[in-house]
């Protein structure tokens, strides 16, 4: 009894500290932030409902028509599947709520009235960024840590109701690429840059590397090419060790020279496993993990992928941006004197400014992976230029 009542107790002053901390938010506030919550929610259950539809639920139906999937197991990755559109939806839905939520507060006169009062428009449309601001963090802490653990658990339980083989430890159609000094011994022992090792395998599990091969390119004028049938790291001689496979050595007067092997040890260096134990898609990583990959294709010499590393990097942090953007833009335009949006024209018109927001995104970040641009440019760049745009709409609705 004594426990009951002090959990009790507790609930009565945490809920007093909330109620006494939200009474202490200015009134206008309070009252435009209760007027943003409800199309918010909506907005978000109207975007994740669409998205998770056409993303997974009709693929899940499928393969419980097709491949007798377990109901229970398509809903636990359906659940698993959800924050991973709910991601996607927070933009899309801060755009949609401050639209709907200005463009009544405006058509009602209630923004002429707080105008007449000697508020200006940015006091006015404050609640909004601030909510947009929260938006971010929220959007943030699900993309880098939510997000890739749910994805993963999804993909786990989806494969082994199938029959699939799964492993903690696991990766398909491994490459590293290594870069370095490849020695010209027909002129003096010279070297040049370029590619010198490029490893494939086409499964890792339970620590081993299934149908390998390595490609080796460090020698001018020859190239060695390694096949096995498996490989695993070997600690003590720090060395890759191959299982049962072939050397075939092509020279460039067109001879060639092969030799099998029951074992043999090759130096290449951890990498490849590194990277087999990394997601396959950039989007389903954290951001330390991120790194990792980033400083992995750098020690390797290979500048594209870790270019394209970086910018994924700068994206983790841009995808949860686009709540402020959205939510100024949202605002700035639903704040316009006289302005009427119902909710079938909010939808129409935050369907078109997200699309031409992300095809932006996207166009610069193919310039920012083909070297085009920096990374940093190409992934804020889209950040920069639509607040720039909800700036001078916000300029237009202050007039």
């Amino acid at each position: 009894m004594d426990i009951d009542f002090d959990f009790h107790s507790f609930q009565l002053r945490i809920r007093k500290f909330i109620l006494s901390k939200w009474k202490s938010v200015p009134l206008i506030d309070r009252w435009i932030l209760s007027e943003l919550i409800s199309p918010l929610v909506f907005a978000i259950a109207a975007f994740t409902v669409v998205s998770l539809s056409v993303g997974v639920m009709f693929d899940l139906v499928r393969k419980i028509v097709e491949l007798g999937l377990p109901v229970g197991i398509a809903l636990k990755v359906l659940f698993l599947s959800l924050p991973g559109f709910l991601v996607l939806s927070f933009p899309m839905a801060m755009l949609m709520a401050s639209l709907l939520a200005y463009s009544r507060l405006s058509a009602n006169s209630e923004l002429k009235a707080l105008r007449s009062l000697g508020v200006n428009t940015k006091r006015i449309i404050a609640p909004a960024l601030i909510l947009s601001i929260l938006m971010t963090g929220l959007t943030f802490v699900f993309n880098d840590i939510i997000v890739p653990v749910s994805n993963r658990n999804a993909e786990v339980i989806l494969k082994t109701a199938l029959g699939r083989s799964i492993s903690t430890e696991k990766g398909n159609d491994i490459i590293y690429s290594r870069f370095g000094r490849i020695i010209d011994n027909t002129k003096a022992n010279q070297s040049r840059n370029g590619l010198t090792q490029l490893f494939y395998a086409r499964e890792f599990r339970d620590n081993q590397m299934q149908e390998v091969t390595v490609l080796d390119f460090s020698r001018y004028g020859y190239t060695q090419m390694l096949v096995a049938n498996s490989a695993f790291w070997n600690e003590r001689q720090a060395k890759w060790e191959f299982i049962n496979g072939r050397i075939v050595t092509l020279s460039s007067n067109g001879s060639t020279t092969t030799a099998q092997f029951d074992r043999y040890l090759y130096p290449l260096g951890t990498a490849p496993k590194k990277i087999a134990k990394l997601p396959k898609d950039a989007n389903d990583m954290t951001v330390l993990e991120a790194l990792r990959a980033k400083k992995l294709y750098s020690e390797a010499g290979n500048i594209k992928e870790a270019r394209r590393m970086k910018v994924r990097i700068h994206e983790k942090f841009t995808l949860p941006m686009a709540c402020l953007v959205f939510g100024l833009i949202g605002s700035s335009l639903g704040a316009k004197p006289n302005a009427r949006t119902s909710r079938s024209q909010g939808f129409g018109i935050s369907v078109v400014l997200i699309l031409f927001y992300y095809l932006l995104s996207f166009s610069f970040s193919s310039l920012g992976v083909k070297g085009t641009l920096a990374p940093f440019l190409a992934a804020w760049s889209p950040v920069f230029i639509c607040l720039l745009g909800g700036g001078m709409l916000l300029k237009q609705a202050s007039r």
